[in-house]
């Protein structure tokens, strides 16, 4: 399974990133095929806060078409959301003693978490941090 992470959603969202059409393409891929992809709920959390953000984006996604496009994102049939479930903490703790993480890339080390627990095989992101949590391949899909 395929797990995207929120850089390649907002990507896909904001009509003003260079990175648009790319990022738009690989979800919809993703959306519209049989096999069971995957959006970790921080994930969706983190879209939600960045795009309707108005320091970094002007003007920022209004919260109605925010709210639509993760609703879009739901209504796909083969969409598996990602939550904390038992056997979590044990991978999260691995996650931060294994890629030595604290402070704000404590989201991340959540992420991958999640992938772990979940039996994500690749994690769709423009992040290079993932690097640092070798037990998730994290590849970048935009870029060849």
């Amino acid at each position: 399974m395929i797990a995207v992470d929120t850089n390649l959603l907002v990507y896909a969202h904001r009509e003003d990133s260079v990175w648009h059409e790319a990022a738009l393409a690989r979800v919809t891929e993703l959306a519209q095929a049989r096999a069971p992809w995957a959006i970790p709920w921080p994930c969706l959390h983190e879209f939600l806060a960045i795009v309707t953000h108005p320091r970094i984006y002007a003007p920022p996604s209004p919260r109605a078409a925010a709210t639509d496009q993760v609703e879009a994102w739901l209504e796909s049939p083969s969409v598996v959301l990602l939550a904390e479930a038992p056997g979590y903490w044990p991978e999260l703790r691995g996650v931060v003693e294994d890629g030595r993480v604290e402070g704000p890339r404590i989201h991340d080390a959540r992420i991958a978490a999640l992938c772990r627990l979940h039996a994500v095989r690749e994690l769709w992101t423009a992040d290079r941090d993932f690097s640092r949590f070798p037990d998730v391949r994290a590849r970048n899909p935009l870029v060849p």
